[in-house]
């Protein structure tokens, strides 16, 4: 069967297509950080069986079953990510593989010559505390928990893998833990078995794609709420005990943020969605149908959460939809490169920002959007680069202003140049093609473009791959003999002109008349017809760009 749709088949041409442009694209674009990403092999799918000890502070035995693809002939080593927890065994096809360890990898060698296609399964046995990634900590009633918590790439911690967002895998999780404990992992729950008594074990599938930094179990003493009314999939809630009573009041804003994601984007993409209190060093961590969020999120007077790397004060409302916004954009449609990160938090910070819109209304939405426009002024005053950024060495420091709050801006300015019908068909079409995958900047020009009918290459040149915003000086002169009004829009910022479209408001008594100014250099000039003078001027009303104005007479 020709099956040229099917997940797999679309991920083995994707890893080819960036061996393509690894090879390709000049050396200096990656000249100061290199990324771990599909190249000669990739996963296909990892099953994942974890047996914790009884006080929740080590994995007392793992085994990881690993399903890997090559992708390029006469490939010698499967070079896995791997921490420093003790290894039992490496077995590649139920034989002992010849293998060696170096800083961070495990490198298990294949034997004689191998082709493009050629699968093997690679089986890693390991125990041990993990230095990272799978946290064990104390919840808020002092009970022991453990907690996957992988972003950027400490997934390989705890678990053999290719530890990069464009090696994505489907994931099975066998976990067995004190018989007092519930487990919560990615996707479905198959079932719970009952050991001696001392133990149980639980089973959990993810039948789609996800990246390694979204694989995650969460272990506790948990209350377990499940939302009454109707959902688009079976939703829950784990929280420690002392958070019960605010559980469902804390959390009621889910079933609606799903319901609006599936109606403006596309269905749902995954089995379930549970909600988890648990160890997390973010405010909310969006791991694939299992978010865990913050200890502080719920309580009578808990502060407001700090959203991951937000660096201002969300309302919880807010942190839910930004992080149930991510299964869509982020865990479905993953981010090629770290590069691209603002696919992912850009998307949902702006789609966090559309469901206050749509919920809150509008003047909490042009507030929400003036906050963010704010938290990036003050990042760019202190760090001048570019969204789609290759050089930052340290993947934490990616967490910030530019892939958040200035990326939701391109968005609503896409949203604002091109009219709510072209851009949400555009998104909506950039999510089919590369839904369960990955995907980059350029494939959202091309499904913007292709719904618009216009080409975005400098939009998008501009404001993703230069640094700064325009820098607006509006002068304005009455022409009293040809009634006419001048009007001169000077950039001075640094950087090239920005293309936006312009909206300039002019005031004539009670009247207003607005016109459009589509600069193509950083003065441009343009005069319009005219009753009498202005009386006042105004620059982009109604907030639509990303920007700071002078106006001058």
């Amino acid at each position: 069967m020709n099956n040229t749709n099917h997940p797999t088949v679309r991920a083995f041409r994707r890893g080819l297509l960036i061996l393509f442009l690894l090879l390709t694209v000049s050396a200096s674009v990656f000249a100061r950080r290199e990324e771990r990403m599909i190249s000669v092999w990739q996963p296909i799918n990892y099953d994942v069986a974890i047996t914790l000890d009884d006080k929740l502070s080590e994995i007392t035995k793992a085994r990881v079953a690993i399903n890997v693809q090559v992708l390029k002939d006469e490939l010698t080593v499967i070079d896995l990510d791997f921490g420093e927890l003790t290894l039992d065994s490496v077995m590649l096809e139920k034989k002992p593989a010849k293998y060696d360890r170096a800083i961070g990898l495990l490198n298990v060698y294949l034997p004689g010559k191998t082709k493009i296609a050629d699968r093997f399964e690679i089986i890693v046995e390991y125990h041990g505390h993990p230095k990272d990634g799978l946290v064990f900590a104390k919840d808020k009633d002092g009970k022991p928990s453990a907690t996957g918590d992988n972003w950027p790439n400490r997934a390989h911690h705890w678990i053999p893998c290719l530890d990069h967002p464009s090696a994505k895998a489907t994931v099975k999780f066998t976990v067995t833990a004190p018989s007092r404990d519930m487990v919560v992992a990615n996707g479905k729950l198959d079932r719970v078995t009952n050991n001696d008594g001392a133990t149980r074990t639980w089973t959990y599938t993810e039948g789609v794609d996800i990246p390694p930094y979204c694989m995650v179990i969460a272990v506790g003493e948990y209350s377990k709420f499940e939302p009454t009314g109707p959902a688009i999939t079976p939703l829950s809630y784990y929280v420690p005990h002392a958070d019960a009573r605010f559980a469902v009041q804390g959390f009621s804003s889910a079933a609606s943020s799903l319901k609006f994601f599936s109606e403006t984007v596309a269905p749902y993409p995954y089995e379930k969605l549970a909600l988890i209190v648990g160890a997390t060093r973010f405010g909310g961590m969006e791991n694939s149908s299992a978010i865990v969020f913050a200890t502080n999120v719920l309580g009578p007077r808990s502060n407001p959460p700090m959203s991951r790397a937000f660096n201002i004060s969300e309302g919880l409302e807010q942190v839910v939809a930004h992080e149930i916004a991510h299964q869509w954009f982020g865990d479905s449609v993953t981010e090629i490169t770290w590069a691209d990160l603002w696919l992912s938090e850009g998307f949902a910070t702006y789609f966090a920002g559309l469901f206050v819109q749509k919920h809150d209304g509008e003047e909490a939405f042009q507030a929400y959007m003036k906050r963010a426009a704010d938290t990036y002024f003050g990042y760019e005053k202190k760090t001048r680069t570019p969204i789609h950024d290759t050089e930052t060495e340290d993947l934490m420091d990616l967490l910030n202003a530019n892939n958040y709050q200035k990326g939701a801006w391109v968005l609503h300015m896409l949203r604002s140049e091109l009219g709510d019908r072209a851009f949400f068909d555009g998104i909506k079409h950039y999510y089919e093609e590369n839904k369960n995958s990955i995907a980059n900047t350029k494939d959202l020009r091309i499904a913007l473009e292709k719904s618009s009918g216009k080409k975005l290459d400098t939009f998008f040149e501009s404001w993703i791959f230069q640094p700064g915003h325009p820098q607006y000086e509006l002068s304005w002169k009455w022409l009293n003999q040809t009634k006419r009004v001048r009007l001169t829009l000077r950039q001075l910022q640094p950087e090239n002109a920005f293309p936006n479209h312009v909206p300039v408001e002019l005031t004539m008594g009670k009247e207003r008349t607005t016109f459009v100014l589509e600069p193509t250099t950083k003065e441009f000039v343009r005069e319009f017809k005219l009753k009498r003078a202005p009386t006042d001027v105004k620059v982009d009303p109604n907030n639509t760009i990303l920007k700071d104005v002078t106006i001058k007479k």
